[in-house]
């Protein structure tokens, strides 16, 4: 295997195999906690019951503070905890109807604080979940606008529109919603006593979760004041939900068919779907506002955007520097498992954040998506890959993001159809997401393995042969997941502090090549061994020797560095 050659020398950016310095020099000072910063998501219903008599089956912010030792023992500076608002909870708290209370699921504002509190005590920080794009159809806005005529002001809020056709019984365009089916569903006429059709909302969601129309200034305004609510009690920043899909083309015009690009980056084909719903530039004056906002407060507060754009470089509008601080990379979490996709996704991150004068994201697993051992083929080899994966993904500058359960090497579960609660599940009849929030398991033989004082299933069962993967069994456990991210964690924080971003990723066959602060890192993605690079092995992600086996990555200190 080749060696690269020395750090910051940048080659075209162009070529997936290219090797890249795309950060900031060094010497601007002590970078914001937030931009390496290792972030743990919090699936609050799945993290830990302990409210109000820890037998409900259900996490809650109780739990959370419970159990916030334990992400001090992993090693992770803040946690990101989806949404606990008040929600009639179709989508399991991100169809809200009051932004600024508790909902008694998950405890009171009082219970928030003293778990906010408590984790700044143990010099953890904590950033809550922001929905915008949409609310609960049970939120007193809506309601008001159903109660209320066309062209109403309360109607203005959402994006309410006469139906096509006679009688406008047909869907004022032609867009899907994520969920399954049609993104419109019709209402009662308000005026009309005998209950026919009136006009139709947009929610590109479920049903439960109409659209507001963010040209409405009314929407902006009840936002800063969500903003300000939250950031005066102590919150350190905010992950926006959706943060791409604010505004829609102001003609909610008929999507178009997709047509075919080269992504300026990578200079790969790919299609570029038509996407009048999602990711229009008036989106980034928001984003400029609440930074406003942000800023005038104290203590490095900042903002991660979940903007699922289709390139790169329009992620990266969204971290200018008087935009947003981050936005999650999903072309990392969704590459195959392959050593040229994986530089191609480091390079043309790197260069994008870097043109944004921003730090890039890093994250495999969420609460939306296939948890990545599963995704990486599932069983002994898919958690060696996801073991590797994390720790190429810890070597690189930015953050990383990781999701509750991984640090056990929790697998997708194939939740039985009858238990299945995810509202995908039930407009398509596919199985959603609900594999992969399942309750994570703490300690015993059996469910609820800790999770709750209770002896019966969570609200999603757990597997019943989950004893082997439960906090207690793998502390202690020097080969456990657990304690391999443990030592990672560790790693990042003693090797890499400090560290300029200064980063060099290529692919050398099937081997990806990262070097950073004078280590060189590499993931065998081949199925072959390949030599080692002279040096010190700081950590792998399995054993090695003077070989490095299929599927393992590991931090090597060469020989002639520091």
């Amino acid at each position: 295997m080749s060696t690269a050659a020395s750090p910051g020398v940048p080659t075209d950016p162009t070529d997936p195999t290219a090797v890249l310095s795309p950060a900031r020099a060094s010497g601007r000072g002590e970078a914001p906690w937030w931009r390496g910063a290792v972030v743990y998501q919090v699936y609050i219903r799945s993290f830990a019951d302990a409210f109000p008599a820890a037998g409900d089956g259900i996490g809650d912010l109780a739990g959370i503070t419970e159990r916030l030792p334990h992400l001090v023992d992993l090693g992770v500076d803040a946690l990101w905890i989806t949404p606990f608002y008040t929600s009639p909870q179709h989508d399991h708290g991100y169809d809200v109807a009051d932004y600024t209370d508790v909902d008694p699921l998950f405890g009171d504002l009082a219970a928030f604080d003293a778990m906010l509190g408590r984790a700044h005590e143990l010099d953890l920080r904590v950033i809550v979940d922001l929905v915008p794009n949409h609310t609960s159809s049970e939120h007193p806005w809506f309601q008001a606008a159903l109660a209320s005529p066309p062209g109403s002001p309360e109607r203005a809020r959402y994006l309410f529109r006469d139906g096509k056709g006679p009688d406008g019984a047909e869907p004022p365009n032609n867009w899907e919603s994520i969920f399954g089916g049609p993104a419109w569903t019709r209402v009662p006429d308000p005026s009309s006593g005998s209950g026919r059709g009136g006009q139709w909302y947009l929610h590109l969601f479920d049903t439960s979760q109409p659209d507001l129309d963010w040209r409405n200034p009314e929407v902006g305004d009840m936002f800063e004041d969500v903003l300000r609510f939250w950031l005066d009690r102590g919150v350190d920043g905010f992950r926006v939900d959706v943060a791409h899909g604010l505004f829609k083309e102001a003609s909610l015009r008929d999507q178009r068919r997709p047509r075919k690009t080269k992504e300026a980056s990578s200079m790969v084909e790919r299609t570029l779907t038509d996407e009048p719903m999602w990711d229009q530039p008036e989106v980034h004056e928001v984003y400029r506002r609440w930074r406003r906002i942000l800023d005038s407060y104290p203590g490095e507060r900042m903002a991660v955007a979940e903007a699922w754009t289709q390139t790169a470089e329009s992620m990266a509008r969204f971290i200018r520097p008087d935009e947003l601080h981050q936005a999650f990379n999903f072309g990392w979490l969704g590459t195959e498992w392959s050593a040229p996709a994986f530089a191609e996704v480091v390079v043309g991150s790197l260069a994008a954040v870097a043109e944004a004068d921003s730090a890039p994201t890093w994250v495999l697993s969420n609460h939306d998506v296939v948890r990545h051992p599963t995704r990486y083929g599932g069983g002994p080899v898919g958690l060696a890959r996801g073991r590797a994966a994390t720790l190429a993904m810890l070597a690189l500058p930015g953050s990383a993001y990781l999701y509750q359960g991984e640090e056990l090497g929790l697998e997708q579960v194939d939740v039985p159809p009858e238990a299945r609660q995810d509202p995908s599940w039930f407009r398509t009849g596919k199985p959603g997401r609900d594999g992969c929030r399942v309750p994570i398991p703490w300690s015993g033989q059996a469910p609820t393995y800790g999770f709750g004082a209770g002896t019966t299933q969570p609200w999603i069962p757990q597997p019943t042969d989950w004893s082997d993967v439960t906090v207690t069994a793998e502390t202690g456990d020097e080969g456990s997941t657990l304690s391999f991210y443990r030592r990672a964690l560790a790693a990042r924080r003693t090797v890499l502090a400090g560290a300029d971003e200064a980063t060099r990723a290529r692919a050398d066959g099937d081997v990806l090549v990262i070097e950073r602060a004078g280590i060189t890192v590499v993931l065998n993605a081949g199925a072959e061994a390949v030599p080692l690079p002279g040096g010190e092995v700081l950590i792998s992600s399995d054993r090695v020797s003077e070989t490095l086996p299929p599927d393992t990555a590991a931090w090597v200190r060469p020989a002639t560095g520091r």
